[in-house]
């Protein structure tokens, strides 16, 4: 087993950085500075702790140019939409600092004569966040900055693909103020991960990627024999429905870029499209020029707008989902000949668009996380909502139409963490994020997301006469 920690990039498949990983009595001394320094963080007034991460915001993102080369090293994004990341992540960790003073307010109660009544929301202590690769600030700063805001002390372990992620959020928030160790970036292998879950101090665990993944570290956390919290957010296989008054060109364009932006690398990327019969053929038109739109190259280069997936492997996998849908029926509407950097055997793979499939098929069930869409038409509102509860998933669901009380309507029906209308692929921090079924529990962001980072304390006190 490798003591280094190795990204290779996807650009060219070289060697683009090394780290150490830490030892298992590293990783230990490094939760005893987190238990030292959580401490006197909860005693640091909630004015300057917000004071201090809001600075540490503004310090990345200052860093916007090269946080974006750095991403496209890592793991492909375009350099063009790098920004994108960046604003993403201040919009959230700007958001959760400023309702951070009303969300954790004590909970005044109403008078009764002889007694004074409230609940404090104390921090949990000890967080461990495990984040990904495929938006690797904007995962991270779901937990990191309220539980930070909170007065917890917070360990951050990244994807080995983009550890240096949680570098340059080490830097940055120490650079701002932070004590030093409330704050730090550890690089571990899975077995040093697993035994810290057995650790007392780690009081919630956050974590964002595979149901695998979710189940061991579920399961880890239980035959601990503690009580730690966990958050997870496991993936889907989302879906969208476009009824027949929907208006086409907006969801044509909104759509391609649910299913193909980062590669189609996202937990809530469309990877299923159920179009109402009426307007099937126009839709997939429609949906094919947005995908020849696209430019795929290096990833590097200003003009390119869908990047390599993370890695070879990865493409081959969703090849391989073409390939059997293909093969049992299905329609390949798009020919990877257009997209010249398509090559078999690398990350680079061009978008693509399946017809005439059915959910028998591997590429309507299993999560995709490449650029692959499948479209089916329906004949009716009923059907469409059949088709998208038909899943292990339930991360995010859109409905294309003009009417609000059907897509209300049609939306409670839908078994979702979020549903929108008439957009995808985004995320509000004032509305918590969470998915149901196989995409995992608990909630991040809004005011919700601050419950799982504090632990009430009910003060009840009896006065004299």
């Amino acid at each position: 087993m490798s003591d280094m920690a190795r990204i290779i990039s996807p650009v060219d498949g070289t060697l683009y950085a090394e780290r150490a990983y830490l030892s298992q009595p590293q990783a230990l001394r490094a939760v005893e500075r987190a238990i030292a320094a959580q401490r006197a963080w909860q005693g640091t007034a909630l004015e300057e702790r917000l004071r201090l991460l809001d600075k540490a915001v503004d310090a990345l993102m200052e860093q916007s140019d090269d946080l974006s080369e750095e991403l496209a090293w890592q793991m492909g994004r375009p350099v063009a939409q790098g920004p994108g990341e960046v604003r993403g992540f201040a919009e959230r960790a700007r958001y959760m600092l400023e309702i951070a003073p009303r969300a954790l307010a004590p909970i005044e109660l109403p008078g009764k004569a002889g007694f004074k009544r409230y609940i404090q929301r104390d921090p949990v202590g000890v967080v461990l966040t495990i984040a990904p690769w495929n938006f690797p600030y904007m995962t991270a700063v779901n937990s990191v900055w309220p539980a930070l805001a909170a007065g917890n002390a917070v360990l951050l372990k990244h994807a080995q693909q983009t550890l240096l992620c949680a570098e340059r959020l080490e830097r940055v928030l120490r650079q701002s103020g932070l004590p030093e160790g409330v704050f730090q970036a550890v690089h571990l292998r899975h077995d040093t991960a697993a035994a810290l879950l057995q650790e007392p101090a780690i009081r919630f665990v956050s974590f964002t990627g595979s149901v695998r993944g979710g189940r061991n570290i579920q399961q880890a956390v239980a035959q601990s024999g503690q009580f730690a919290g966990t958050g997870l957010e496991l993936g889907g296989k989302d879906p969208a429905y476009v009824r027949a008054d929907a208006d086409l060109t907006d969801a044509a364009v909104n759509l391609a870029d649910g299913a193909f932006f980062n590669s189609g690398q996202s937990c809530c990327s469309v990877e299923r499209i159920y179009v109402h019969r009426d307007v099937y053929q126009p839709f997939i038109e429609a949906l094919e020029a947005e995908a020849l739109k696209l430019s795929l190259g290096n990833p590097l280069d200003s003009g390119t707008t869908l990047g390599p997936m993370v890695r070879a492997e990865a493409a081959d996998f969703v090849h391989g989902q073409i390939a059997a849908a293909v093969q049992a029926g299905a329609t390949a509407v798009i020919d990877p000949k257009r997209f010249a950097s398509d090559q078999t055997g690398t990350a680079y793979m061009a978008p693509q668009i399946l017809t005439g499939v059915d959910h028998g098929m591997r590429v309507m069930a299993e999560e995709s996380f490449g650029p692959v869409v499948g479209v089916m038409a329906v004949e009716s509102d009923e059907e469409a909502i059949r088709l998208m509860n038909d899943s292990e998933f339930g991360l995010s669901a859109s409905i294309w139409t003009r009417d609000l009380e059907a897509a209300e309507r049609l939306g409670r029906q839908v078994h979702t963490g979020t549903l929108f209308m008439n957009r995808c692929d985004v995320l509000d921090p004032a509305l918590a994020w969470t998915g149901v079924k196989h995409s995992g529990h608990g909630g991040s962001l809004s005011e919700l997301g601050y419950d799982a980072l504090t632990q009430p304390k009910s003060f009840h006190l009896r006065l004299g006469d």
